[in-house]
């Protein structure tokens, strides 16, 4: 197509659409953004420009590209065979999961093969346009033969089997007695899958850790890290490098930094936290100036690059955080002794320093290598009651930096951030480690204080480091989000509107600002809670890149994760670039972009495992309540059951659309309605009801429950 050929109306698109599946074509494997293929198909007409955008849009929906980054497309060819995860569903179907799909790709029980649930696989894809859009077969299961699984051991007089406690997974192993490894009857075990021949109808495999009895804390907490492949334990060359590090500070590093040790700095925690991120400095300047330090644990500083630490933090990507206990991302001489800011202590820190007036604008900024003394520490519920009665230790310095706090926080919002009022499940456990009760903690002033500042200082070192004036851009690791899919956002005014509530926009800017006014009319409603979960289901989820997108939810065009390096390896990355930008090294990172997405993945990962340990502990504290009624109300809908949050405990159990009487029940995911198909009552989320404890399955984390009339 030459510069100056003009075409019109469907002609033009039609013979558009083909060039550009002939350029990818010609250049199977390789990726272009709308400005390359623009340039490479000599199109410079700017509406000719916009059909080429859309048209990539439109074959990425056809399955013909692929979305590789925001805006860079590739082929997928025809006959193309995709790695990627495989996610069985209820009823034996799965859907891949394959970084080079932009959709997950649907397989059949019948073209499943040999594949378990979270076996790394091999599909090709068999058709494009299907009733479920992508469709594949299952070619091959990659190093199936090394795959790990959790399970209950059975045991026989000449063989055993280990069941999965993975109800997605539905053959057992096959377990000689000679691979037993000493397990017992009934216990819990970590086996390996040794082989599956063409003519056995299970996998055998060999157990290669007994994780104990089940049903007790200790051996499910490490059955829920075995099956996410969290480690529980450290290299003993790890540990011995970590015990090598001294508590001691080095006085010739000591001269090197600021000094902030005589500034009043404090830190606000949770009250069983042990490894401290983060404190905070105030100093009162001329003219109404606060000077507030962040200061960060300087991580960077014992874990050097390449290292047995450093490769050990790497690959866990983050620490976990469990119901019970935690699995540091760095041993506990470090996470909570050496680099923890513990009050009284001298500590190296990474700090970023802000004169802020009293509207919370900032007048100057620093970055740089410091040395602290934490002067107190405080919980959150401490510090809350300093800003609730204006009493206590440092008040008036509590006072005056919330007070800018809050200011901040209302320009973040002007800015277009997302207000989420976020509560978190919680148990309290006895001195045996049992639930004795189940609570929702939310968010108050005091947690919203040390959040703002923490999201500033991410915000601003991201913005130092990534600011797009600097002749030569910086390779770093981002926090980005990307913007809500509009589908969705369609589907969450469709929700809303069964509460009689509207919900409009007319551009993605609108969505946040709508969204925070509709959260701010519902706000003491009974929905609230509920409607903000939907909100959220809207959203992309935030991800680690090194290419920038912003941060939609935040409203930030700039942010890197800065002020948590003890339990976050993105933190750590961060402070070693920033710490060379500071020092005017040239040094780059090789392998950032797999670093973010690892690190994505790891993530992701960790919540799972502390979604799964919260299952756990609310099935262990309702197995003595089986034939209780409670009310509840509706959280979740799927094509298999109704999810109820009861309002006593907070515990969530399903009622299967089977056990509802009266009508054949099913699920309309376009209206997101369960209805029954002969009379027509709905059920709806946010619906109340009371429902009867049914069943508990501590080992499986199960809670059935069933709808009373």
């Amino acid at each position: 197509m030459s510069k100056n050929k003009q075409k019109k109306g469907g002609k033009l698109r039609h013979s558009l659409r083909n060039d550009i599946v002939n350029l990818f074509s010609s250049n199977q494997g390789k990726q272009f953004n709308y400005k390359q293929v623009s340039s490479l198909l000599e199109v410079s007409d700017k509406q000719v420009r916009k059909l080429v955008f859309e048209i990539l849009g439109d074959l990425c929906k056809d399955g013909v590209l692929k979305e590789t980054q925001r805006g860079k497309y590739k082929m997928l060819a025809a006959d193309q065979t995709l790695t990627g995860v495989i996610d069985v569903i209820r009823r034996g179907d799965g859907y891949v999961n394959s970084p080079d799909s932009e959709e997950d790709i649907f397989v059949d029980e019948k073209n499943m093969g040999k594949a378990l649930n979270k076996d790394t696989v091999k599909v090709k894809i068999i058709n494009k346009r299907g009733r479920r859009g992508l469709e594949g077969k299952i070619v091959e299961v990659v190093n199936q033969k090394d795959r790990l699984i959790v399970g209950t051991l059975d045991i026989q007089d000449h063989f055993a089997f280990l069941l999965p406690d993975d109800p997605k997974i539905s053959v057992d192993l096959f377990i000689p007695t000679s691979n037993l490894n000493g397990g017992k009857n009934g216990f819990k075990a970590l086996a390996k899958i040794t082989d599956w021949p063409d003519s056995a109808k299970n996998p055998f495999g060999k157990v290669v850790e007994v994780l104990g009895k089940p049903e007790t804390n200790d051996a499910e907490m490490k059955s829920i890290l075995s099956a996410y492949g969290i480690s529980y334990t450290f290299p003993d060359e790890v540990m011995n490098e970590a015990n090598q590090v001294s508590l001691s500070l080095d006085p010739n590093e000591i001269a090197k930094r600021r000094d902030y040790r005589d500034i009043l700095t404090f830190t606000i925690d949770p009250i069983d936290a042990k490894d401290f991120d983060d404190a905070i400095s105030v100093e009162y300047l001329d003219g109404g100036i606060m000077r507030v330090g962040v200061h960060i644990a300087d991580v960077a500083h014992y874990v050097t690059e390449g290292s047995a630490l450093d490769k050990e933090a790497a690959e866990r990507g983050n620490s976990v955080y469990l119901v019970d206990r935690v699995v540091p991302m760095l041993p506990e001489h470090l996470s909570n002794g050496v680099c923890s800011l513990r009050p009284n202590e001298e500590k190296f820190a990474f700090s970023a320093i802000f004169d802020l007036n009293p509207q919370g604008e900032i007048q100057d900024e620093w970055f740089g290598k410091t040395v602290i003394n934490s002067d107190r520490r405080f919980t959150y519920e401490e510090a809350q009651e300093v800003i609730e009665t204006g009493k206590g230790d440092h008040s008036k310095e509590i006072l005056i930096v919330d007070s800018i706090a809050k200011k901040l926080r209302v320009e973040r919002m002007k800015e277009g951030a997302l207000e989420i009022h976020g509560s978190e499940l919680r148990f309290e456990l006895n001195d045996d480690g049992q639930p004795i009760q189940v609570y929702k903690k939310t968010q108050k002033d005091a947690n919203k204080l040390v959040e703002e500042y923490m999201l500033l200082a991410n915000k601003r070192v991201g913005r130092f480091i990534g600011d797009t004036k600097r002749k030569t851009l910086i390779p770093l690791i981002y926090r980005v989000h990307d913007k809500p899919d509009m589908e969705k956002v369609q589907q969450f005014a469709v929700f809303v509107s069964k509460f009689g509530k509207s919900f409009m926009f007319n551009n993605e800017a609108e969505i946040a600002k709508n969204m925070n006014a509709l959260f701010s009319e519902m706000k003491d409603e009974n929905e609230f809670a509920l409607v903000q979960t939907m909100a959220i289901k809207t959203m992309s989820k935030a991800v680690y890149d090194t290419e920038n997108i912003g941060h939609y939810g935040l409203g930030f065009r700039y942010y890197a994760h800065f002020t948590s390096p003890i339990r976050r390896y993105a933190d750590l990355m961060v402070h070693r670039i920033l710490h060379n930008e500071l020092e005017k090294s040239n040094k780059r990172y090789k392998g950032l972009s797999q670093t973010a997405e690892h690190i994505s993945v790891t993530e992701r990962r960790a919540s799972e495992a502390e979604r799964a340990s919260k299952k756990y502990f609310q099935a262990y504290y309702l197995q003595d309540k089986e034939g209780e009624v409670f009310p509840g109300k509706i959280t979740g809908l799927t094509e298999w059951g109704m999810y109820v949050e009861m309002e006593e405990n907070f515990c969530e159990g399903m009622v299967s659309l089977k056990s509802l009487k009266g009508d054949k029940f099913q699920f309309d995911e376009k209206n997101y309605i369960v209805y029954g198909s002969k009379r027509g009552e709905e059920f709806n989320l946010g619906d109340r009801v009371m429902v009867k404890v049914i069943k508990v399955s501590v080992n499986r984390k199960q809670v059935d429950l069933e709808l009373m009339e």
